[in-house]
Formats: structure tokens, C-alpha cells, sequence
């Protein structure tokens, strides 16, 4: 039986770091998009000062995610 190889280390690592940095920002953004539907449910004349707040914040949320996938794709 073979040991573990450089390149199965390296996509394990792989593997880890998008997991990681995909399933953060993707509860992240779930929480926040429901907040804001509930503030905005709750007071409908304020949905206009809550939906740019609530994309910015996604926005944000969503760049982590894709620092992930650049430090994957920086990976060798």
C-alpha cells in the first residue's frame, strides 16, 4: 500500500479550502438575505433602505467565496 502523494495532499487541500470557503459565505448570505426580508416584511416602506445594504452585503460575502477559489486555483 502506497503513502499519501504530494498531489492527493494537494487536492485534499483543495477540496478543503472551497468547502470552506463556499459553505461560509453561503450561510452567510442565506442570513442575511432572510433578515432583510424580515425587516422588510415587517416594514414594507423600508424596503428601499434595506435592499442596498442587503447586496452589498452579499456582494462582500459573495468576494470571500471567491478568494477561495482563487487560493484553490493558486494551489500546486
Amino acid at each position: 500500500m502506497e503513502g499519501l502523494t504530494h498531489e492527493s495532499v494537494v487536492v485534499m487541500a483543495k477540496a478543503f479550502a472551497i468547502a470552506v470557503g463556499g459553505i461560509a459565505p453561503a450561510i452567510a448570505i442565506g442570513k442575511l438575505v432572510a433578515k432583510a426580508m424580515e425587516a422588510i416584511g415587517r416594514n414594507p416602506e423600508a424596503s428601499g433602505r434595506v435592499f442596498v445594504p442587503m447586496l452589498l452585503g452579499a456582494a462582500f460575502a459573495e468576494a470571500i467565496a471567491i478568494y477561495a477559489l482563487v487560493v484553490v486555483f493558486t494551489l500546486k
